[in-house]
């Protein structure tokens, strides 16, 4: 039997949450890379659907009676990877990248450092591919002047015609079985395919969550 899935992905998912009678819910958010707990707070829809549409963590302050982006004044700003409702819908999680600190101390976690998993005695670094991935996401938001992913994530019709020369490329490359052809021409297949997949507003995470579906 499979898990079910409670991902929350639009506006129809966040109205099938269970909030309390003021209207919010708990939020632990979580580093997605170390496995550390980063903090817990209170989110209302409105901040959970700011959060979705921005792709940076929206809470809402109890306190100040007010929406406000995690990161707004320190920079601290913690960019979405995904929200998950629990088993009941009366709490979510969500998967950050933090960019910094997550309490206002300025520890990484405002549960201390016995918080943080032990580090691994065989670190794996991060791989090309989510390098990769990063990068282009910086270019999205940046669009450095004279950078070909720009030009590309501005024009869907050149995104488009490049992803299928590349295959092409790639093709010619495996019939006339040179190796290094092969791995040149895949590596430019799989950049095009990364910035196809970002101009259409689809995250690799989700690419990956299919194949691991499939694999179950």
């Amino acid at each position: 039997m499979t898990a079910r899935d409670r991902r929350i992905r639009a506006d129809k998912d966040v109205d099938g949450l269970e909030f309390d009678e003021n209207g919010l819910i708990p939020v632990v958010a979580q580093d997605r890379r170390s496995g550390a707990v980063l903090m817990l707070a209170w989110a209302n829809a409105q901040a959970l659907r700011e959060t979705l549409s921005t792709g940076e963590m929206h809470y809402w302050s109890r306190s100040r009676q007010e929406l406000w982006r995690k990161g707004a004044t320190s920079g601290n700003v913690q960019r979405l990877v995904s929200l998950h409702g629990d088993c009941d819908g009366d709490t979510v999680l969500a998967l950050v990248e933090p960019a910094g600190p997550a309490c206002h101390t300025g520890d990484p976690t405002c549960f201390g450092a016995g918080a943080d998993p032990a580090p691994s005695t065989t670190p794996s670094p991060e791989t090309p591919l989510a390098h990769l991935w990063a990068t282009l996401e910086a270019r999205s938001r940046e669009r450095p002047e004279g950078s070909y992913t720009s030009r590309l994530l501005d024009d869907e019709n050149l995104r488009v015609k490049k992803l299928g020369e590349e295959g092409a490329e790639l093709l010619t490359a495996l019939v006339r079985g040179r190796p290094q052809g092969i791995r040149e021409e895949a590596a430019d297949l799989v950049y095009h395919l990364l910035v196809a997949l970002l101009g259409a507003g689809v995250r690799w995470e989700e690419v990956e969550e299919v194949l691991a579906g499939r694999r179950r």
